[in-house]
């Protein structure tokens, strides 16, 4: 593993990770790339929670995606937001962090063999994120944990309104009792696309999943098994 800038991403060893920084559209992005013990047949780019809340990419929902999707033979992207760790920049109402996600998409997709299909995930604030990003970069399919419908702004960004239909398989896995991202809001909105993605809802997780990722890690599991290439 290393902590250095490059120029582009370039998959590691098989079973390794690299940590470094690539100079995004706004500034240096703080970037951990892994690839799987055998050859990727595709990639996953997954986004964290909110920055200004604590979010980064060292959360354990969202190693936990990345856990799963390098499980299943996918290359893994996980990043900072702008102003995380060494990522440069300030929080961009979502707007930039949609740019730098599929800015990284692109990156990652470059990496990996031609026609590879390329995934997206994400956890709160960064499901927002994600959905936004999906239709823009072709994504094979979408995993969306406690993603946020809220029309407060100043929180979770969604500016005027829900995103387009992401255009690809899509699940979702939100617990009923979540204190940060109220479950009714989400799923309303959820139940107007068309399609509308497989929701998976869950009691007594709360937001965060403490003590049951493992549920986290079977809806994803089974979403990746939809696209996953004949071989």
């Amino acid at each position: 593993m290393s902590n250095v800038s490059a120029e582009s991403l370039l998959l590691p060893a098989a079973g390794t990770s690299w940590t470094g920084t690539l100079d995004g559209p706004a500034g240096r992005i703080e970037v951990q790339l892994t690839a799987p013990r055998e050859a990727a047949w595709g990639g996953c780019v997954i986004c964290h929670p909110h920055p200004l809340y604590g979010g980064a990419m060292s959360n354990k929902v969202v190693y936990t995606l990345a856990s799963t999707a390098g499980k299943a033979g996918l290359a893994t992207v996980r990043f900072n937001f702008r102003g995380v760790g060494k990522s440069a920049g300030t929080h961009d109402d979502g707007v930039g962090e949609t740019d730098d996600t599929v800015w990284l998409a692109a990156q990652l997709r470059a990496a990996l063999p031609s026609g590879a299909p390329l995934l997206m995930a994400g956890f709160s604030f960064g499901g927002f994120v994600s959905l936004k990003a999906a239709p823009k970069v072709d994504a094979a399919a979408l995993m969306s944990v406690a993603p946020p419908f809220s029309s407060t702004r100043a929180i979770y960004a969604v500016g005027d309104g829900a995103p387009p239909a992401p255009g690809c398989p899509w699940s979702v896995i939100h617990s009923r009792d979540d204190d940060v991202v109220a479950y009714e809001d989400s799923a309303a909105v959820l139940a107007t696309y068309d399609p509308a993605p497989e929701l998976t809802t869950v009691d007594g997780a709360g937001h965060f999943f403490h003590g049951r990722l493992a549920e986290v890690d079977a809806v994803f599991a089974a979403l990746i098994a939809k696209v996953v290439p004949a071989r």
